[in-house]
């Protein structure tokens, strides 16, 4: 089944699904209610039978606040799809666990749920990957802080021992921008001044991570 084929019986099986702005692949916008017959559909019907990832969008300020995004890939056709659907609660978001649908959903909802707090019902083991457990907050949430929050330690018993706490990361030399171009390694966000990190002062040229820059029109 071609992209144009797989489309159109989705769009046909599906009327709520509607098209998503996207620049790279395939994208559509689900009704949450069809969410699991949909993802089910294109497995078994429109041949994506490796699920990519599971990630969720916050527009914190917006309701419905939280979108959960899969990206799902056909072995046989090299093709891509996004499916995104948005959470009806704000305050507990939750989406139906598709573990049972692909293997990999089981670690990549636990990452979500770690980094976002969507509950993935369903899911046969949903417990923190990253942060551990009992950590109070989901870092990818946008309320989070860039440097982090103070906590105590994870271990009860090291904590008290030690009287140390995990602190946010210091976060002198802002601003901070995410450079739009060049590889990876070098569009994580960075400070435009970061002398700090030295033991001597750097001059302009040299403080900024892409060289000089009109801070009127950074790439942010």
């Amino acid at each position: 089944m071609s992209e144009t084929d797989f489309t159109t019986a989705l769009r046909e099986r599906f009327p709520g699904v509607t098209e998503r702005p996207s620049l790279d692949l395939a994208a559509f916008n689900c009704p949450f209610g069809e969410l699991r017959d949909i993802l089910r559909f294109l497995r078994d019907e429109a041949g994506f039978d490796m699920l990519m990832d599971v990630t969720a969008i916050d527009a914190y300020e917006e309701s419905p606040r939280f979108t959960v995004v899969y990206h799902l890939f056909s072995t046989s056709r090299h093709e891509y799809v996004r499916v995104a659907a948005p959470c009806e609660d704000d305050v507990e978001p939750r989406a139906p666990s598709v573990a049972d649908l692909w293997p990999a959903g089981d670690w990549h909802e636990r990452e979500t749920y770690d980094m976002f707090g969507i509950t993935f019902t369903g899911h046969p083991d949903l417990r923190r990957i990253l942060m551990w457990d009992g950590y109070p907050y989901f870092p990818l949430r946008k309320e989070f802080p860039l440097a982090g929050h103070e906590v105590d330690l994870p271990g009860a018993d090291v904590a008290e021992r030690t009287g140390a706490k995990v602190l946010p990361a210091p976060m002198m030399g802002g601003p901070f921008h995410a450079p739009q171009k060049g590889p990876m390694s070098r569009r994580e966000p960075r400070a435009d001044d970061e002398s700090w990190t030295e033991t001597r002062e750097k001059d302009a040229a040299q403080a900024l991570p892409d060289g000089p820059r009109d801070f009127k029109h950074s790439d942010t």
